[in-house]
Parts: structure tokens; sequence; C-alpha cells
């Protein structure tokens, strides 16, 4: 491998590892860098790679909150374990609608809605959105500030939410820390919980994208293979850094400084590939 596809794939490795967790959408980011960056790759296996290096962020959600997703840990009580247990539950039902959806119309929502204008769009309208709420909720309490608070029907609303992220530009996270504070919960359970929604989802979606990848019957090059391992071994490392800003950042702030920044971000995309 050149050391310049090498570059190319810890940049998408840092900039998969900073946007997926962060609610300025990855799709708006990435859309720029295969602009400007382009591997050197195969159609079908720049398709995959783009869903597979997510396996790499999941990771570090699986390590940063280990213990709290871990109901056989035996520092819990018993009554802790159970309320892990309630937490898996939680999110899986969070995870059926954009689970079923996803199966059956991601692939028509990306054929229709990935390109510069959606996107650049959908960048603009949820950051408008977010310092829409935050204005809102400087005068409201939240009922919900831990996940015992946290219902089942709560958790399903969220995972609806979450079926809007099928539109490219709108940002899982984002969409899913907007349902969940429209519904009531405080800014630190909704980024906790959407990082737990998303490792059901991605892994899916990975797993499917490689499928489809096997199915095509297009081989997969020792450069590619290496694109692919650095690329999520850095999103990995990044994301678990990303992962700890944003919590410590929703303790002392909102999220309107994201909503500037998308709005900036979607006048960007709209101006470079219109002007």
């Amino acid at each position: 491998m050149s050391m310049t596809e090498l570059l190319k794939a810890i940049l998408l490795g840092i900039v998969e590892g900073i946007t997926e967790w962060l609610p300025i959408s990855s799709t708006g980011h990435m859309i720029l860098v295969e602009e400007w960056f382009p591997l050197n790759v195969s159609p079908e296996f720049n398709e995959m790679f783009l869903v597979v290096i997510q396996l790499g962020a999941i990771l570090a959600v699986c390590l940063l909150f280990f213990e709290k997703l871990n109901p056989f840990c035996g520092r819990k009580s018993p009554k802790q374990k159970n309320e892990t247990f309630k937490l898996w539950g939680k999110v899986i039902i969070g995870c059926i609608p954009a689970g079923i959806l996803g199966v059956l119309f991601n692939d028509w929502f990306d054929a229709h809605f990935y390109n510069s204008v959606v996107v650049a769009v959908m960048l603009i309208l949820y950051g408008v959105f977010f310092i829409l709420l935050e204005r809102r909720n400087r005068r409201r309490e939240f009922s919900v500030r831990n996940f015992s608070q946290l219902s089942y029907p709560m958790a399903f609303g969220i995972g609806l939410f979450q079926c809007l992220a099928l539109i490219p530009g709108t940002s899982r996270s984002g969409a899913t820390i907007l349902g969940a504070m429209l519904l009531g919960v405080s800014r630190t359970v909704a980024a906790e919980f959407s990082f737990f929604l998303s490792a059901p989802i991605m892994f899916g979606a990975s797993l499917i994208k490689v499928l489809k990848f096997i199915q095509s019957g297009v081989g997969i090059t020792t450069n590619e293979l290496m694109i692919l391992i650095v690329g999520s071994v850095v999103a990995f490392l990044v994301s678990v850094m990303a992962i700890r800003f944003l919590m410590g950042y929703v303790r002392r702030h909102d999220f309107t400084v994201f909503g500037v920044y998308r709005i900036i971000l979607g006048i960007i995309v709209l101006a470079y590939f219109f002007l």
C-alpha cells in the first residue's frame, strides 16, 4: 500500500471516529473527504468500506461502556444487574424501528437521497432544530435523568427518531439525541442511549454490506484489506477520544454549537458543489 493511500485511510478513520458520535453527520463529512481525497479502490469495496469502518467505532462504545452494558459484572449488585438487563431490553426495543426500515429501504434511501443537495439541506435543517430546541430547553426541566427513568415506550419513540437517519446528512446520533430530548430525556442520558442504540444498528449494517460485497463477486486486494484494517483501527482510537469529549462536554454545555457547525458545513457543501 502506498503512503498516499495509507494517509487517506488514516484521514477517513479520523473523520469517521469524530463524526459518527458527534451530532454533525458523518455522511456530510465523508462526501467532502471522498471528493477531495478519493481512495484508489473498486467502487464495490469503497461502498463497503464506508460502512464497515464503523465497526472500529462500535468497539469504542463496547470498551468505554463495558461495565455499564455488562450484566454479568461481578461488582454489580443483583439490583444493578437487573437494571442492566432492563437497559438492554430498552436498547433492543429502540433498535426495532430502524432495524426493520433499514433492511427494507436503506438501499432505496441511498439511491434516491445520497447526494450533496439532500445532505446539505439535512445538515442545515437539523442544525436549526438543535438551536431552536436548546433555546426551548433553557426554560425546561428534563423528566428523565437516568436510565431507570427511561421507559420502554420512550425507548421505542427514540428508535423511531433514529429512522430519520436513513436520510443522508441527518446524523444518526443527531436524530436520536434530538428525539430523546424532545421526549424529556436529559442530554447525558440521550447521548449515552444514542451510543448504545448505535452498536446493534451499525453492526447489522456492516454485516449486510459485507454480505453484499461477497455476493458481488468482486475480490478484495491486499491493499484494500490494509486500507480497511488501518481505517477501522484509527476510527476506534479516535472514537474513544470523541465519545469521552462529548460526554464531558454535554455535562456542562448544550448542543447549540453543534447546530451552528451543521449550518456552516451545510452551506460549505452547497457552495462547493454548486459554485
